[in-house]
């Protein structure tokens, strides 16, 4: 799959917004600081696809990025969000769980989680979430370009172990991953390639 043909598609606030739920969407997740933005502007080599904000938690809306027709990036809200009325913040979590439970175009997610302090709690209930529903999962442990090869490497060890204690079983690729320097980049090009490559259009 040719990333870099990424284009935006469309944003929505509320689920039936959304466009008609067919075809494959990898949707990225993860905490409102973690990255999410950044990996996919290095992904589709587009430095202004993924709005970045300096403020974590200001993304209210699920914006989806067109790869080919049935083909689809899915940058869902932050969660974990700082500085923001819990009315919104509640409202943003509904949104997001409703779209996770009941999209049946999703067919992976990929969470963003420092690697300096991962699997926060909310990142843990994401992957607990993920296995129940069976979803094929790809951890990255974002801003890995922050830490030295040894304490990267240590690092990658816990996380990997402490996935494999809290979802036995379940099909998530721990990896480490850096949106500044593109570490990580071709690992998760070739997961992202076995659910597009071929892209499926209905």
């Amino acid at each position: 799959m040719n990333y870099q043909q990424a284009r935006f598609l469309q944003s929505a606030a509320k689920l039936n917004q959304l466009p008609p739920d067919t075809g494959i969407e990898i949707a990225f997740a993860g905490r409102s600081n973690a990255g999410k933005s950044t990996a996919l502007n290095r992904l589709t080599g587009q430095k202004h696809l993924a709005r970045t904000s300096k403020t974590p938690g200001r993304t209210q809306l699920i914006n989806l990025f067109e790869l080919t027709p049935g083909a689809r990036l899915v940058d869902l809200p932050g969660y974990g969000y700082a500085q923001v009325p819990l009315e919104i913040k509640q409202r943003w979590q509904h949104t997001l769980s409703m779209y996770l439970q009941t999209r049946k175009s999703l067919k992976g997610l990929v969470i963003l989680s420092d690697i300096r302090h991962p699997l926060k709690a909310l990142d843990q209930q994401m992957l607990v979430w993920a296995a129940d529903a069976q979803l094929p999962v790809y951890l990255a442990l974002s801003k890995a370009d922050k830490l030295k090869s040894g304490a990267r490497s240590r690092a990658l060890q816990q996380a990997r172990q402490q996935v494999s204690a809290l979802c036995r079983d379940a099909e998530i690729v721990v990896a480490p991953f850096s949106g500044l320097n593109g570490l990580g980049l071709d690992t998760l090009k070739q997961w992202l390639d076995d659910f597009f490559d071929p892209p499926m259009a209905e």
